[in-house]
């Protein structure tokens, strides 16, 4: 097998660009192709497996888009006319008469021969009936043409779209029962270290509680991704290649903490023994060190052990590679500008992601920034991404990204 990549030199730190590049490409070559055909009230969150198309023009026929009267321009030289017949929505109406106007109601199809509807707030209904018109008119208005969201034949939504309440209302709208999506990620979630102890145990000396299987896990099935959680690794070589070997038919092994070149990087071992082991050291922060190889083929992300970092590497690395393996194209995060409401006086040689929120217009940020402080993520609702090599002052320009865009 080939290495997925090389670590730079000594001391060298990958953009985080160049990384995420290599796991989308790595992610096109081997794309979940497998599907499933589910009811529509149960794809929220899913990605669509093939391209939805039209098998009918919606609306089906031209309708009133307003409560009002609808009339024959051509037919009508300024005076009243009678009202002839009153269309409601759900019926078929029949073709105008000549000389006359139809009461019509939003919705409902336009009568033959009809080619204006005029809003009901701009005539004057007279006591013998018929109706005059206020304002002047023009053909089409207040009229919603036959095809005017979609015709059939066209294309509504793309393969790999990821669906929500929005996509499954369009589907329901052209009579869609159910979609074919890709099949769930099966991804597998392990944290590694002695010192790590599950919530509720009680804590021996120099022990921690294991936040991050906690988040990944949660954070994976808000991604529809079906989660198979392979607990705490000791620090133990046998145990580890066991524990990995039980997991071959994952898509994705997703480890938090000790994969690195020391010796008692047990996990890193199993994987140079049985596959492959690419070490990135990138230029970001927080969140140095990131891993990405195959044990017995099976493909495995090594995300940094503090719980910043591993928040922020898995929400700009892991989660967009999760993402394209299922057939989504556009995986970044959106990204606006605001005026930083704080000051930044040292410039780094790694892109920081601060965690922050915004107050009034501005992005401010947590007073601790370090990588083990998973409240600061708690406190904020964005990332403040500062640029390598950049100082910043109040009212300077920063991009922020909101955390709604990363969890789900």
């Amino acid at each position: 097998m080939n290495p997925v990549g090389k670590p730079g030199k000594t001391g060298s730190l990958l953009p985080v660009e160049a990384a995420l590049e290599r796991l989308l490409d790595m992610a096109d070559a081997s794309r979940i192709v497998e599907c499933e055909h589910l009811p529509l009230a149960q794809v929220e969150g899913r990605v669509l497996a093939e391209d939805l198309i039209s098998t009918l023009d919606l609306p089906p026929w031209p309708n009133s888009a307003m409560d009002g009267y609808a009339l024959n321009l051509a037919d009508w030289q300024g005076e009243p006319l009678p009202v002839s017949q009153t269309v409601f929505a759900g019926q078929s109406p029949q073709p105008l008469e000549s000389g006359t106007c139809a009461r019509i109601f939003t919705g409902a199809p336009l009568p033959p021969g009809a080619d204006c509807v005029e809003m009901q707030e701009n005539v004057d209904v007279q006591p013998d009936g018929p109706v005059r018109f206020l304002e002047p008119l023009k053909a089409g208005q207040n009229i919603r043409p036959q095809g005017q969201e979609t015709t059939i034949g066209e294309m509504v939504l793309q393969a790999g779209t990821r669906l929500g309440p929005i996509e499954q209302g369009l589907a329901a709208s052209l009579g869609c029962a159910g979609l074919n999506v890709v099949r769930k990620p099966r991804v597998a979630v392990l944290s590694t270290g002695d010192e790590l102890v599950e919530p509720g145990q009680a804590l021996g000396p120099g022990q921690i509680y294991n936040s991050n299987r906690v988040l990944l896990c949660s954070w994976l099935q808000r991604l529809g991704c079906e989660v198979i959680d392979g607990g705490i690794l000791p620090d133990d070589l046998p145990t580890t290649r066991a524990r990995l070997g039980e997991l071959q038919d994952v898509d994705l092994i997703l480890s938090t903490g000790g994969v690195s070149v020391g010796e008692a990087d047990f996990l890193g071992i199993a994987l140079r023994e049985e596959g492959e082991l690419a070490l990135w050291k990138l230029a970001i922060k927080p969140g140095k060190p990131l891993t990405f190889g195959h044990f017995r083929n099976v493909p495995v992300i090594g995300l940094p052990g503090n719980p910043a970092s591993t928040l922020v590497t898995f929400a700009l690395l892991a989660r967009p590679y999760l993402l394209r393996r299922l057939g989504v194209q556009n995986v970044e995060p959106l990204k606006f500008a605001v005026p930083a409401g704080f000051g930044w006086p040292v410039a780094g040689n790694r892109r920081e992601y601060l965690r922050g929120r915004l107050e009034q217009g501005r992005a401010i940020i947590y007073r601790n920034q370090s990588s083990g402080v998973l409240r600061s993520a708690a406190w904020a609702d964005g990332l403040v991404e500062v640029r390598e090599g950049r100082t910043l002052s109040e009212g300077d320009e920063v991009s922020f990204i909101a955390l709604s865009e990363l969890l789900g």
